[in-house]
């Protein structure tokens, strides 16, 4: 199994200089790469092979003003070839959108393979990098001296932080103790998420906490003038906060998807689009703060590495609006109704537990004698599927291709 190792990393200026030159030259490459296979498939309707963009990697480095290509280490730049094809691949196959150039102002970051780095007794070394690169290792019960990463990876966020990833390859750890119990988990603004057990998560609005603080570093940034030194210190002070609502809401995201995974052995989620969702305007901006896309990718991976099973349920099954004790379907149920009584059989529901319970079933990870309504007493003529087909359920395990 391959795991990564993200930390710290602090280079010296001389190293910054190396460093920031070779993300340079990754980004020209990547962006010059880009902008070919977009020109020959309008033009002619063919796409590029990496061998081509290899012999057009070695054209460029000919060129008389690309000469600095090759004053950085070569393979950090066959990697972003490799990157790029890797990411037209998965275009043409539906699972990403297209790839974008590019940008000096955002994350920039650097590959290098075995034969670009050294890793002796803990000290990492860089191809045409001075000295060896101090990083903070963060796991105490592995001892860095015995990595044999695959690949290392050099990062540097735009508050100025800099980060050092090993990707490495280490035997399946054996799968925790089953614990017996399921739950369903139902996703929302007014809680994060709560569960079928009748749990709750409540959201920690991180971006609220310091919203007030990060509009007034925007309106000194807007203040000064371009391509200032005082203007670069403004951007890095509001990238610095950006930065801190993203690690508060990671460590959240981390903690709460490694609970759920300690606790149960299936989980079953909603299939939500996020993407579609947040054309809503009234409501674009709590869901972009909430983090649904990568809790469902931390809930994939632990689940899968823990041996535990997730099951997706369809985003268009009516979790809220059914009786999870009947089976009764409302016609309609408004965002803003958070409690309600069922006409069938007078079950009081909270909206988002009722939703959860819903769910679990739907998967197929809980039964209830009364999901099809079969065995409850109407007291009108009820709006209830048949028995036969109330337990429809298109619930998939693992995440399906986006």
């Amino acid at each position: 199994m391959r795991t990564a190792y993200k930390c710290r990393a602090y280079p010296t200026p001389e190293q910054a200089v190396v460093l920031n030159r070779t993300f340079g030259c990754v980004r020209v490459v990547w962006n010059r790469t880009l902008a070919a296979r977009h020109a020959r498939w309008h033009a002619e309707r063919k796409g590029t092979s990496y061998a081509e963009t290899d012999r057009a990697l070695t054209e460029m480095k000919n060129l008389p003003d690309l000469a600095f290509l090759n004053e950085v280490s070569s393979v950090p730049l066959q990697q972003t070839l490799r990157h790029q094809h890797n990411a037209m691949t998965a275009f043409f196959a539906k699972r990403v959108r297209y790839p974008r150039f590019k940008s000096r102002h955002g994350r920039q970051s650097a590959s290098y393979t075995r034969s670009a780095f050294r890793m002796r007794d803990g000290h990492l070394s860089l191809g045409k990098t001075p000295g060896t690169l101090a990083f903070v290792w963060s796991w105490p019960n592995i001892d860095p001296a015995t990595l044999d990463p695959s690949t290392v990876t050099v990062s540097r966020d735009p508050d100025g932080r800099w980060y050092v990833t090993f990707a490495v390859d280490v035997d399946t750890s054996p799968a925790p103790e089953p614990t017996g119990q399921v739950v369903g988990v139902d996703l929302g603004l007014t809680d994060f998420a709560v569960l079928s057990t009748g749990g709750r998560i409540p959201h920690p609005k991180h971006m609220e906490r310091r919203e007030r603080r990060l509009k007034r570093y925007q309106r000194m940034m807007a203040r000064k003038q371009r391509g200032s030194n005082n203007r670069a210190k403004a951007k890095q002070r509001v990238a610095r906060s950006h930065s801190r609502v993203r690690d508060a809401r990671r460590d959240f995201l981390h903690k709460a998807s490694t609970a759920l995974v300690r606790r149960f052995d299936a989980i079953a989620v909603e299939d939500l689009a996020v993407a579609n969702m947040v054309r809503n305007r009234g409501l674009a901006k709590a869901i972009s703060r909430t983090g649904w896309a990568e809790f469902r990718q931390l809930l994939t991976y632990k689940a899968h590495r823990d041996g535990r099973h997730l099951a997706i349920v369809d985003r268009w099954y009516p979790s809220s609006k059914t009786c999870s004790a009947c089976g009764h379907l409302l016609a309609r149920l408004s965002l803003g109704t958070r409690h309600w009584t069922c006409p069938s059989c007078g079950t009081r529901h909270d909206r988002d537990v009722n939703a959860a319970k819903n769910i679990a079933v739907a998967a197929g990870l809980a039964e209830t004698i009364n999901a099809c309504g079969a065995d409850v007493r109407h007291g009108g003529p009820p709006s209830v599927r048949s028995a036969m087909n109330q337990e429809l359920s298109r619930a998939t395990g693992g995440i399906p291709a986006l």
